[in-house]
């Protein structure tokens, strides 16, 4: 099969397209046939420039930390899937052969793309239980974005958060990935009051568009007074953060309001952020980190999608040959949706 294969770190041109064996399942895996994998900001294109050390990551290595396609063989002891049928994967998963359903599974475990073989390649062999069935009304295309992002923003504002109906949210980063796909959860999934936020009016009248009730641009105002305004000076209920900009969040962290409660599971724009501490408990804030997501939330997250509730923003569609240009696309910041590689395009 064809595949991207990294051998080294360095700029988008040591992605190499190249011919490598068929994977074969293992026990309890099954083998996808590809037809999405999307391009990620740090995943992906950090990793390959040699940036990722920490995830610890062994070269070579066929990355792609998400897929969705046609599953094509099962390995021994799977019994509850069949080839034909349409699926997506991503996410930590098993390392090592195991139960179909990964009961009892106490080996090391990684992400695809990074600890074992990813989805920027035709094929991929992963573990049944890091599998999910497909809803027939989504194509490929837009369940790989649904893979990557939803499940992630859906633990944040429904599990870790707990933000309810009628409650107001801040979304910052409304023309990114978890942005976009935050706004669409918190106002057609849970019902509540959404403030987009972005660096651009174009990326707020995205925002916007999605859903949000009102959308500000940091560059154009003063963010805590106006959030202010728009709450009657109560503040918002929950920040929702997935970039760490120490320019900003500053005064995003002043317009949580009592009992406010900021989440996260992204800092590329920082690490380092300064927080006013007099804020934090004078307003009892809570403070939660909490990467990935619930893997029984995944089938409600494509139902979502599925029902139109959700829909995932695709800037571009590639084919796998062209990933090297993929990755520049990413690396320019100017791509508002994903890209996504399609193998079974020429």
């Amino acid at each position: 099969m064809k595949a991207i294969v990294l051998h080294h770190y360095g700029p988008p041109e040591v992605l190499s397209y190249e011919d490598v064996a068929d994977p074969q399942p293992r026990q309890g895996e099954i083998r996808i046939r590809i037809h999405a994998a999307t391009v990620n900001r740090v995943l992906d294109v950090s990793l390959r420039a040699g940036n990722e050390s920490a995830r610890g990551p062994v070269l070579p290595l066929i990355p792609g930390v998400d897929c969705a396609g046609v599953l094509d063989a099962v390995g021994p002891g799977v019994a509850q899937w069949r080839p034909g049928m349409r699926v997506a994967a991503a996410g930590v998963m098993p390392l090592e052969p195991c139960a179909e359903d990964g009961a009892g599974y106490h080996g090391s475990t990684g992400m695809m793309g990074i600890k074992r073989p990813g989805g920027f390649a035709q094929m991929v062999a992963v573990p049944a239980c890091a599998a999910t069935e497909l809803p027939p009304q989504l194509d490929f295309h837009r369940a790989a974005v649904v893979m990557r992002h939803v499940p992630t923003a859906w633990n944040l504002l429904v599990n870790v958060a707990e933000l309810k109906a009628h409650e107001t949210v801040l979304i910052m980063g409304a023309g990114g990935n978890l942005g976009s796909i935050g706004i669409q959860i918190a106002k057609n999934v849970i019902g509540a009051e959404v403030i987009a936020v972005a660096g651009s009016d174009e990326r707020v009248r995205l925002g916007l568009a999605l859903g949000a009730d009102h959308g500000l641009n940091y560059n154009a105002c003063d963010l805590a007074a106006e959030v202010m305004k728009l709450t009657r000076g109560r503040g918002v209920d929950v920040l929702y953060d997935n970039i760490a900009n120490p320019k900003v969040l500053p005064a995003a962290f002043h317009a949580l309001g009592m009992n406010g409660r900021l989440v996260t599971a992204g800092a590329h724009a920082g690490p380092d952020v300064s927080i006013d501490f007099s804020h934090l408990y004078h307003k009892c804030i809570t403070i939660k980190g909490r990467p990935g997501h619930r893997h029984a939330d995944v089938a409600k997250c494509f139902a979502a999608a599925a029902a139109g509730k959700i829909k995932p923003q695709i800037e571009q569609v590639l084919p796998l040959s062209r990933a090297a240009h993929a990755h520049r696309l990413v690396e320019s910041g100017q791509a508002q949706g994903k890209i996504v590689l399609d193998p079974t395009l020429a």
